[in-house]
């Protein structure tokens, strides 16, 4: 019996509850858990995971447009530079062995835990950030909308290229790049903050899919039921995430997600 058929939507469903939970971060553990519980290389996970997170972020990303928060000019330009890197990063990651991916990603995982727990930390001690200076994208005051200018095209537009590409290597939404890349050079509130990013993540991971199924990289028996037990997780996890959300489930989550990190470097400097 193939037990993929089974695991594969129990994985999902985890997956999407984390991201319910937690945000579309949650979707950075989807290549891990699918390497480990399904045996995939990093190269055979990454199209798999992004397939879900195209989905569940897709999904968000309209809930966020119905409620007017998603800055969907923001979101289409970041978005257009990562769609260009993204087939780029997946034909790389075709061509590299595993073990270098699956250091790659335990690095990105001990990079993206460490800064969670830090925020975390920092917001229950109540540790206000220093001011900064003006970022370059600024809201105009009388129709709050973002003024456009070349300093703020050019760092958008490098953080959704760097998306994009870290997407189609290694599976991961990109999240982790693009919400930081809007705090800094954005004055959006944090809520259009995360609804913008969705939409990014949800272009670039869904342009991502297409390039993987297009060039025949793609399980569709295994990334159906992960897609749609994601989607599941993800609905299940908002309607619980109100209630128990919060920089205490963020620290557990950068913990869960610090260990992943450690598991993964350990399978491949000893495992291979």
């Amino acid at each position: 019996m193939d037990y993929s058929i089974l695991i594969s939507p129990a994985l999902g469903i985890f997956v999407g509850i984390l991201m319910g939970l937690t945000g579309a971060g949650g979707g950075i553990l989807s290549v891990p858990l699918l390497v480990f519980a399904l045996h995939l290389s990093v190269a055979e996970a990454a199209p798999i995971a992004l397939s879900a997170i195209a989905l569940a972020a897709g999904v968000g990303a309209l809930l966020g447009l119905k409620n007017k928060i998603l800055r969907y000019k923001a979101a289409g330009f970041m978005a257009l530079f990562g769609l260009l890197l993204s087939p780029i990063g997946l034909w790389l990651a075709q061509r590299l062995p595993n073990n270098p991916l699956l250091i790659l990603f335990s690095a990105t995982l001990f990079y993206v835990s460490t800064r969670l727990y830090i925020q975390a930390r920092n917001e229950i001690l109540g540790i206000k950030t220093p001011p900064r200076k003006p970022p370059p994208c600024l809201r105009n005051p009388i129709h709050g909308k973002l003024d456009w200018n070349v300093p703020c095209a050019r760092a958008l537009l490098f953080s959704g290229g760097l998306a994009g590409f870290l997407s189609g290597l290694l599976g991961v939404g990109g999240g982790f790049v693009i919400v930081p890349a809007l705090k800094r050079y954005t004055d959006l509130p944090i809520q259009s903050i995360v609804a913008t990013s969705l939409g990014v993540l949800a272009i670039i991971s869904g342009g991502g899919t297409i390039f993987s199924i297009m060039t025949g990289n793609f399980d569709y028996l295994i990334a159906a039921p992960f897609a749609l037990g994601a989607l599941s997780g993800l609905l299940l996890g908002r309607a619980f995430g109100k209630k128990i959300s919060g920089p205490r489930l963020q620290q557990i989550f950068a913990i869960l997600t610090f260990s992943v990190a450690v598991s993964l470097m350990f399978k491949a400097l000893f495992h291979g």
